[in-house]
């Protein structure tokens, strides 16, 4: 027993918490395996860029 935030992701990790049954251990499990990593190194992701310079573009002026 742990107080950590568990998080997995990715295809192969995916297919051996299935097999060892142990996904209720786990808080988070992403199936984007190298977008997932991605965002845990605290890159940004391209398409998120995107969509935050469409919503700055588009935000309205009161």
């Amino acid at each position: 027993n742990t107080k950590a935030f568990k998080v997995a992701g990715g295809g192969d990790t995916l297919a051996a918490i299935e097999k060892y049954d142990v996904a209720s251990k786990i808080d988070y499990i992403s199936t984007g395996g190298g977008a997932f990593l991605t965002l845990l190194e605290g890159k940004t992701l391209p398409v998120v860029a995107a969509l935050e310079e469409y919503a700055h573009k588009n935000e309205k002026v009161a």
